[in-house]
């Protein structure tokens, strides 16, 4: 029998099992997917048939106003400003301090540097439970609470940013050693080697340190219940407990329909990052 003919009788063979996988593929994606098409459904919803059963997965006449009584009777506009605001400065700063720590960790040789690097992964095993009393006592003594700069300042330097040295210094390491000796003869410095050289090659690990930072501080709940008592600082895990009529039953249809502004931007960054994402898990994978 001939290749020609081998190939021929394989190809069915491969076109069915592909078929067959793409089924299964979205077979195991419904119960992923299902949630989220039942909030958007449901936020266009009355408030009696959210909850009705069985769900309501296409409205027949959408109720738009859900969204605009979202933000007309509540101050989520100003919410999700916190919210925007904060998560961007901490996602600035998380990058800044990773990308310095996990080059330091990666390429400078110094007495100490893997027993000090452990230490500080260390910190990825503490939860925020345990340490949200001190923190807090802490905060209160500054007179910083009521405030948003312990969301910005304490998720900086705490486990986000330890996650985004890991993954910083796992890509650093894998640079060749050959790209900081050329750098070396044009006469760059370590510094200048950080900023010229390696830093540039960074942008797949530094996307993947933004998604992880941006998306923790975005659904910081339980720091923002301790620290803030105004409304109008308010983030929006927060806000969204504030969908509530005059006897404290939720306003499911309201509640929901402001839950799916909250993922717009979620979504937007990752669509945004998505490649240089995947990227930079693949490549600070390559090396211990």
């Amino acid at each position: 029998m001939s290749r020609t003919d081998v190939d021929a009788n394989v190809a069915p063979v491969w076109h069915r099992g592909r078929k067959a996988m793409h089924v299964a593929m979205v077979g195991l994606a419904i119960p992923f997917v299902f949630p989220t098409w039942w909030m958007i459904t449901s936020s266009l919803l009355p408030q009696n048939e959210v909850l009705a059963y069985p769900p309501k997965l296409f409205p027949t006449s959408p109720q738009w106003s859900n969204y605009r009584d979202a933000f007309a009777d509540y101050p989520l506009a100003q919410q999700y400003l916190n919210s925007l605001y904060i998560a961007a400065l901490v996602t600035v700063g998380t990058m800044t301090v990773a990308s310095l720590a996990g080059y330091a960790f990666a390429r400078i040789r110094f007495r100490g540097a893997n027993a000090l690097f452990v230490l500080v992964i260390v910190g990825l095993l503490i939860p925020s439970e345990v340490t949200i009393i001190p923190l807090f006592k802490l905060v209160d003594a500054l007179g910083l609470t009521n405030t948003h700069w312990p969301l910005v300042i304490i998720p900086i330097f705490g486990a986000p940013s330890v996650l985004g040295t890991f993954i910083m210094r796992q890509f650093f390491i894998a640079l060749p050693d050959e790209l900081e000796e050329a750098g070396r003869l044009d006469g760059l410095g370590r510094f200048g080697l950080f900023r010229r050289v390696a830093l540039p090659l960074a942008r797949p690990a530094l996307a993947s340190v933004a998604i992880f930072t941006f998306l923790n501080s975005w659904n910081l709940y339980l720091e923002p219940l301790v620290y803030l008592s105004d409304k109008s600082k308010f983030t929006l895990p927060l806000a969204l407990t504030q969908y509530t009529d005059a006897y404290g039953g939720h306003l499911w249809n309201i509640q929901l329909a402001a839950s799916v502004t909250t993922v717009l931007p979620v979504l937007l960054v990752f669509v945004l990052a998505q490649r240089h994402f995947v990227e930079g898990l693949a490549q600070t994978g390559l090396k211990g």
